[in-house]
This record gives structure tokens, sequence and C-alpha cells, in this order.
């Protein structure tokens, strides 16, 4: 584009918590698309290693690690500064998002993140018990939080790209699916309605179904992970167990599938980490693939908000998971940590858009299980595209970044809706601020399934009668 729109005028302070890569990308969008008061634009990290881009440009830097006992008193001095609302953008690890959101809330500011990041140590804390470490369970703090404080300064909880972006992808292709399968009706304003439209198309289920195919000039070392995003936020949710939206049209629960006796009850838990968990997917340019079960927000979410309950009675739910390949360097640097029993390598190297040679992250979701089999809809943004469009980050980056100004877009348009989840924002406004920056976005239908070529040289135990039991896409 050779005019960028601006969005609006963030009247008060702005504070972004975190620099890492999704943070640096993040920074020439707010740039673009919105009027600030420079004066009044902070950044906190305790990792200063990227200062200089901040410092070109007159943002100022804090180099400081929020913790438990400073949070409070840091947001107060930054995002209180001169009049006018402010805006928190929480791009941050480390930090418990529930803890920032509801400060900021109590301010009167604003509020972003793409994830419910807890504090330091939950996600190893063998003490908590796999059922605590959930990404369910840290969403109902957030749903909790909600319940007792409801309205009030718009607080958008989990708006990357997934979660967040996916989200407003599924309401997209679920109006082509009626579309093309011939429902009359008007399109859904409520969940209620999004939810009733799902039932009678008959989609049995979601998968978030990415394939990363970048490629570096220079390959992995042994003793490092590589990764096109943050590294530690690969880490910290691939140790956590594998989770799945349960959708009603399951037959049989996993041998080491648990459910949760709180909260929506819409997922299930796996006794086992979601980065050694593995699931059969489809994207078109990829074509059949073998992906990882980790855990996201957004499966829970989806398949929560598009569930259909009557009472405790659960009339309808579709099955939804994320089934992710990441670039291949990624995939040898969990490869060789496992080998490692978990130590993470000591070296750690996130691919900037320079040094990558080629490659697409196609990210999408793949409805299906209705009479048409399966439909992907999602981006299939390349590294070329990306150097074109904005400075500092690779596709998977800027599938990131566009999405959390859609959510920023949205919250200033909407500054009174209280704590939101990317399920609950207007799909279309937000698609329309970020496709340019997508690549081509696309549709299409599959006759894939999860059975094709199946069973092979070795008996399996699979589920003939319906290809889309999630018994026949995990892979044991």
């Amino acid at each position: 584009m050779t005019h960028w729109p601006r969005h609006g005028r963030i009247a008060g302070p702005i504070v972004m918590i975190g620099f890492g890569s999704i943070g640096k990308g993040t920074l020439p969008l707010i740039e673009r698309h919105f009027e600030f008061d420079q004066e009044r634009f902070v950044v906190i990290d305790p990792n200063d290693a990227d200062r200089k881009l901040l410092d070109e440009r007159g943002v100022r830097f804090v180099h400081l690690g929020l913790t438990r006992e400073n949070y409070r008193d840091a947001l107060k001095k930054y995002l209180t500064v001169g009049e006018g609302q402010g805006f928190c953008v929480n791009l941050s690890v480390d930090t418990s998002s529930l803890d920032m959101m509801r400060h900021c809330r109590e301010l009167g500011a604003l509020y972003i993140d793409t994830v419910v990041e807890p504090w330091p140590g939950f996600y190893y804390d063998k003490s908590l018990g796999n059922e605590a470490r959930t990404n369910y369970a840290l969403r109902e703090t957030v749903m909790e939080e909600r319940r007792k404080n409801p309205g009030g300064p718009t607080a958008v909880s989990c708006c990357g790209a997934n979660p967040g972006m996916v989200s407003w992808f599924v309401k997209q292709a679920l109006v082509h699916l009626a579309h093309d399968l011939g429902d009359k009706a008007p399109e859904p304003k409520t969940k209620d309605e999004w939810s009733r439209l799902a039932q009678r198309l008959g989609v049995k289920g979601v998968h978030i179904a990415e394939r990363d195919t970048q490629v570096a000039s220079i390959p992995k070392s042994p003793g490092e992970f590589v990764n096109t995003w943050s590294i530690d936020g690969f880490f910290s949710e691939g140790c956590q167990p594998a989770e799945l939206g349960w959708g009603t049209h399951e037959r049989q629960l996993p041998d080491d599938g648990r459910r949760h006796d709180f909260g929506s009850d819409a997922a299930i838990y796996l006794l086992r980490p979601g980065a050694a968990t593995r699931v059969r997917s489809w994207t078109p340019l990829e074509g059949p693939y073998i992906g990882f079960l980790i855990t996201h927000n957004e499966s829970i979410s989806i398949a929560d908000y598009l569930g259909l309950r009557d009472g405790d009675q659960v009339d309808y739910r579709p099955t939804c998971h994320y089934a992710y390949h990441p670039c291949d360097d990624a995939v040898l640097s969990l490869h060789e940590l496992f080998g490692r029993a978990g130590e993470i390598q000591s070296a750690h190297h996130i691919l900037g858009e320079a040094e990558i040679l080629d490659g697409v992250d196609e990210l999408g979701v793949l409805l299906y299980g209705h009479a048409r089999n399966a439909y992907w809809y999602g981006s299939q943004l390349s590294v070329e595209e990306t150097r074109a469009l904005a400075p500092y980050q690779n596709a998977t980056g800027m599938q990131v970044t566009s999405a959390v100004l859609a959510g920023m877009v949205w919250a200033l348009e909407n500054p009174n809706a209280g704590i939101v989840e990317a399920d609950e924002l207007d799909f279309r406004r937000c698609l329309e601020i970020q496709l340019p920056y997508l690549g081509p976005v696309i549709g299409a239908y599959t006759d894939w399934t999860p059975l094709v070529g199946r069973p092979g040289l070795f008996p399996e135990d699979i589920d003939q009668s319906d290809p889309w039991q999630f018994r026949n896409v995990l892979v044991r």
C-alpha cells in the first residue's frame, strides 16, 4: 500500500511490556496506524539488546523486569502521565496477564495481550499437578475476573495470530461454508447464532492448521534452539499438557485424557506434553502433514464460544485444537531438546527476516465433518511479502503483530466493553484492518481425512465409521 490509514488516536500514554520479536514488530505498526504522544510512549523490558530501535525513534525505554512486587507502581507511574486514556500493550513473558489486566482496568487504561501468561515458575511447577498447569485453568482465572468485574475499560485477552486472528477466520469460514451449503439464514450476530450455524452446517471440529516452511541461510547448530518466534513462549507452552476443545461428536476419551471438574468443561487435557504429542492435519500448500498438539487458548475459547448449552446439558460443541508444524529448524530443536530429557539448549536464536532465504507461514482453520468434508481458510504469508510490508519481523511475527493492531483498533473503538476474548470481537472489522498484512488469504476444500492411506503396513486402532474422530487424528 502506498498510503496506510490512521485508525485512531491514543489520547493517553502507551506502555508496551516486552520488546522481543513481537514487540519489535508491533512498534512500526503502532507508529504507522495511530496518532499518539511520542513523549508518553514507554517500553518496559528486562533485556536492552534492541533498545537502539527505540532510541532512534525517541521512545523511552525502561530497563526493568516486572515482578509481583513492582508491577503496580511501574504501571501507575507510566500509564497515568498527563491526560487521556492510556493503553497497555502486553507482549511479554513471565508477567501475569491477569494481574496486569486487572491493574490497568483499575487505572482506567485499555489493555491487550496475546496470551494468558502467568508469573515465572508456573509452567514447570511439579507441585501444581498437570490439571493446574493447563491453559484451561489459566483461562478460567480471566473468566472469573470478568464475572466478578463486568464492564469497564476494555481489556482484550489473547489477541495475536493464534489465539486471536484464527477466531475471526473461523467466523469467515462459517460464512463461506453457509453460502456454499445453501444455508439462507442471516449472518449471525450473537454467540448463540454462531453456535447454531456451526451446528446446522454439521461442523464436527476445527483444526488450527499451521505449516511454517521458512528456512534460514545458516542451518541450526547443535545445542541451539531456533524458532521463528519467541523461544521462551514456545518452550513453556510445549511443556504444558496437550489440550483440546472436546466435541460432542467424540465417542471415546483418549486413554490418557482427563476432564476438568471446574469451569466450562469445554476442553480436556492429556497426560503428556504438547510438544511431544502429534496430530494429523492438512493445509492447501503442504497437503497432509503431522503437527504438534500444542496447547493454546483458542483451542478452548473457540470450542466454548461455539458450544450450545441447555443448562448443564451441552447440545453441541466442536472439537478444536492446534496442529502446528513449526519451521524445520524448530522441529529439530524440539527433537534435540527431548533427547536431553527436556533440558532446553543454552543458545537461543529467533530467525530475523534478513536471514530467512525463503518460505511461507501457512496459518488457517480447517473446519471438518460437514457435507463438503473439510474447508481450510487462512493466510499464506511469505517472508518476501513480509519484508515489503513492515520491518523487524518474519512472516510468523507479522501474522501476530497485525492481529495485535486489529485488537488495539477494536479496543479504541469500543473502550468500555470490559474483558473480552477475540471470539467476541467484530470479525469483519478486525479482518478489514489485518488483511493488508496477511499475504494471500484463501479458502480451499479438500477430500483428505485422517484415514487416507490407513491402515497401512501395520495394524491401527482407528474408527473407520467416522474419519473425524479424534482417535483417528492423534498419532500414537
